[in-house]
C-alpha cells in the first residue's frame, strides 16, 4: 500500500467479500485497522461486496474507512443504509453492477457522495471490462450533472473492473472521473511507470 501511494495513487480502494453475495472471500475491518495503525494515510475508499451490509457498515466506519460504497441489492433499507454511513462520518456511496439498472439512483442522489459502476461482474480480479457500461457510465454522468445543476453537489462517478491504460480514456470520455485499477497496476513491473500511463492517457483528452 505504501509503494502503490508513493508511486501516484490517490485513493486506496478496499474490496471486501464474504463469499454470499459475490464468489470469493477477502478481507475485512481488521485489516483497514491495521492499515490506520500503520500510519496510512489516505483515502480509504471501501466497496462493501456483503449481504446482508448494514451489520458492516459500523465496523468499517470504527476502522478508519473515508467512504463506505454498499450495493442496493445488500441492503432492505437502502435509504436507511446510506444514512447510517453518512451519520457515521463517512461519504456515502452506492454501487451498480453490469446487470443492475440505475432505477433507484434518482431515489437517493441526494444521499450518495459516490457512484461506482462495476465494468465486470463483481468478485474477482483480472477480468475483461464490458463495453455495455460506457451506456451506464454515461446515463449516471446525466443524472449526476442534473442533481448538480439543481443543488451544487458534487459526486464522484467511479469505475471498476478492466480499467488500463489503454482504455481510461474512453471511460473519462463517457463519464467517469474515478478510476479503481487492480490488476493493472498490482501485475505490471513498475507502479510509478503504470501510473504515470493512466494520467498520460487522461492527459490526452484534456481541453
Amino acid at each position: 500500500v505504501r509503494d502503490v501511494l508513493a508511486a501516484g495513487a490517490d485513493i486506496i480502494h478496499f474490496d471486501v467479500m464474504e463469499n454470499h453475495y459475490v464468489p470469493n472471500l477477502s478481507i475485512g475491518p481488521l485489516v483497514l485497522e491495521s492499515l490506520r495503525k500503520a500510519d496510512i494515510d489516505c483515502t480509504m475508499d471501501v466497496h462493501l461486496m456483503v449481504k446482508p451490509v448494514d451489520r458492516l457498515v459500523d465496523d468499517f466506519l470504527s476502522a478508519g474507512a473515508d467512504i463506505i460504497s454498499v450495493h442496493p441489492e445488500s441492503t432492505e433499507h437502502l435509504h436507511r443504509t446510506l444514512s447510517s454511513i453518512r451519520e457515521g462520518g463517512a461519504k456515502a456511496g452506492i454501487v451498480f453492477n453490469p446487470a443492475t439498472p440505475l432505477t433507484v439512483l434518482p431515489e437517493v442522489l441526494a444521499l450518495v457522495d459516490l457512484v461506482l459502476i462495476m465494468s465486470v461482474n463483481p468478485g474477482f480480479g483480472g477480468q475483461s471490462f464490458i463495453p455495455s457500461s460506457l451506456d451506464k457510465l454515461s446515463a449516471a454522468r446525466t443524472l449526476i450533472e442534473a442533481h448538480h445543476d439543481r443543488t451544487g453537489r458534487r459526486v464522484r462517478l467511479e469505475i471498476d473492473g478492466g480499467i488500463k491504460a489503454d482504455n481510461v480514456a474512453e471511460v473519462a470520455m463517457a463519464g467517469a472521473d474515478t478510476f479503481v485499477a487492480g490488476s493493472a497496476i498490482f501485475n505490471s513491473g513498475n507502479y510509478s511507470d503504470t501510473i504515470a500511463a493512466f494520467r498520460t492517457a487522461l492527459r490526452s483528452i484534456e481541453t
